[in-house]
């Protein structure tokens, strides 16, 4: 029996394909030490010998013209699309429109299928996301809710399973992808074993990686408010300031912050106050006390809080071992 299929299509990541091969390889080579049967795969593609990026090459197996049903699980790496305008364009190939409509019969049957980064569209594509909880590179998460407004789009997690959709973030987070399938399909012990033999630190989030400003995914206004969140800190503007700045209703500012970055006003500026503590932390030797206060909050506390709630973090957790200084937290 397969337990995956690898979807491989044209311009994907070939690191994201090539890890989800290492890690089934290295899967099954661990396998026996941990009492687990030995994973199978195959890859498929809208073609024999299939172009990744940066011109890299893979043979597979061409989906056949009629689907047959099985009980894998269909893994679908990345394909490298940084905007809306790149995906629109991915998604009228006449390959993606196969693909698509294999995904689409494969879930119809109840089977399960994984996907990482932009790659989630085509699930969106397939009418696949709609009722579910999802995520994708989190800087494309504004555009895939407003796609598919009936679906929950949370680019804070690194990896999502809702029923038989299971969704990872930015390109390596495809690698994490791949731990959650063996955790679920084998046991946690492979996933396990196969995370120390390839040095792969477990992560649970998308946020510490985020940068504001390219949640605006280049909406001039969610990029003006960014800068005045930016600018304005320790002390950050009011919803309602920022709303009269720009001659709106902070009913219609926040439906377009929304629209734009997949986040509410709070959200977004709670994404700024932690990514100039980040910055501070990393380059400063600054106490966690001063951080704090330069980010708008009263003390460390508060702070150490939102980390840990955002990033599953401590801020001492970003402070690197030249700077470090055992009495703080």
């Amino acid at each position: 029996m397969i337990d995956f299929t690898v979807l491989a299509l044209p311009g994907a990541f070939a690191s994201g394909v090539g890890a989800t091969i290492d890690i089934l390889s290295n899967a099954a080579s661990l396998a026996s030490t941990v009492g687990c049967s030995v994973p199978r795969w195959r890859m498929c593609s809208t073609e024999k010998t299939v172009m990744l990026s940066n011109g890299f090459y893979v043979e597979a197996s061409v989906l056949p013209k009629t689907y047959r049903a099985d009980e894998s699980i269909w893994v679908v790496p990345g394909l490298g699309l940084n905007d809306d305008r790149a995906i629109a364009s991915r998604l009228a190939h006449p390959d993606a429109a196969r693909a698509i409509e294999a995904l689409r019969r494969h879930a119809s049957r109840g089977g399960s299928i994984a996907a990482s980064c932009s790659a989630v569209f085509l699930l969106h594509e397939a009418g696949l996301l709609a009722g579910k909880r999802v995520t994708t590179t989190w800087w494309l998460g504004g555009i895939l809710q407003q796609m598919e407004p009936d679906c929950t789009v949370d680019t804070n997690q690194m990896v999502i399973a809702d029923g038989n959709i299971i969704t990872g973030g930015a390109a390596f987070a495809h690698v994490d992808l791949m731990l959650y399938l063996l955790r679920s399909r084998f046991s946690p012990a492979l996933a396990d074993a196969v995370a120390r033999s390839m040095v792969i630190d477990g992560r649970q989030c998308q946020s510490p990686y985020i940068v504001p400003v390219a949640l605006a995914n280049g909406d001039e206004l969610a990029t003006k408010v960014v800068a005045r969140f930016e600018a304005g800190l320790p002390n950050p503007p009011t919803i309602a300031q920022i709303a009269s700045e720009f001659c709106m209703s902070n009913r219609t500012l926040a439906r377009h912050i929304k629209a734009a970055t997949g986040r509410n006003l709070s959200a977004l500026l709670q994404s700024v106050r932690i990514n100039r503590a980040r910055m501070l932390l990393e380059t400063s030797r600054m106490s966690v006390d001063q951080i704090a206060e330069q980010v708008g909050y009263a003390d460390r506390t508060a702070l150490r809080r939102l980390m840990r709630r955002q990033t599953k973090a401590t801020p001492k957790q970003f402070r690197p071992a030249l700077f470090d200084d055992h009495r703080q937290p």
